[in-house]
């Protein structure tokens, strides 16, 4: 796996980024005309990024309500194939304050849109091998529409605002950063604070990031 280094300017692979960062972990502000009797349970957002690997059941379980009747996932998982290549893995990496911070928007911008419980998002980084998990969002809600909306949204904004970029693999010992055609930066926008006079510059003139498929 590619090493990291995380500061408030840049990006660079240098220094190894734990095995378990911290989970981040808050609690959201409730929606407004909620029922008094259901402020006893607060609503929660659940970041995590992680080299480990990801278990459903785990991010299931950090969202279930006695007061919710539906909990809706969306797991992304390695394929094992891009335009007849033959992929074997891929490796992900991140700009984690700004992701974390673009996460925690996510979240908030769904609460204002659905009525929903608690909101958890886990994304690997590192390498993920073929089958395995690279994101799992899980929503839980009172009733399975605004679980199911919740989702969808929160892995089609993740995908367009939060710098995750991830390598492909292939079998011939080859591999291509991905770029994603919904991401801002796509267009050659450029985003303010991210970008650095170091050579380390999450921006590089050789590659091609973006985020996930």
């Amino acid at each position: 796996m590619s090493s990291l280094e995380i500061s408030s300017s840049s990006f660079s692979r240098e220094m190894k980024l734990p095995l378990s960062p911290p989970l981040v972990e808050g609690s959201a502000q409730q929606p407004l005309g909620e029922d008094l009797n259901e402020v006893e349970e607060k609503s929660k957002d659940i970041i995590k990024f992680t080299t480990e690997k990801l278990s459903i059941d785990e991010v299931s379980q950090l969202v279930i309500s006695p007061l919710c009747g539906a909990l809706s996932l969306f797991v992304g998982t390695t394929r094992n194939n891009f335009e007849g290549k033959k992929v074997i893995s891929l490796e992900y990496e991140a700009y984690l304050p700004m992701a974390e911070n673009e996460i925690r928007k996510i979240c908030s911008d769904i609460r204002q849109k659905w009525p929903v419980k608690h909101i958890a998002v886990f994304h690997r980084l590192g390498l993920v091998p073929v089958s395995e998990a690279s994101i799992i969002i899980a929503v839980s809600s009172a009733h399975r529409a605004s679980s199911l909306q919740a989702v969808s949204y929160a892995i089609d904004t993740l995908k367009a605002k939060v710098p995750i970029w991830k390598k492909e693999m292939y079998e011939e010992s080859s591999s291509s950063w991905k770029r994603n055609k919904e991401c801002f930066w796509a267009t050659g926008t450029s985003v303010s604070g991210i970008v650095s006079s170091s050579s380390d510059s999450i921006w590089s003139p050789d590659l091609e990031r973006g985020v996930e498929d």
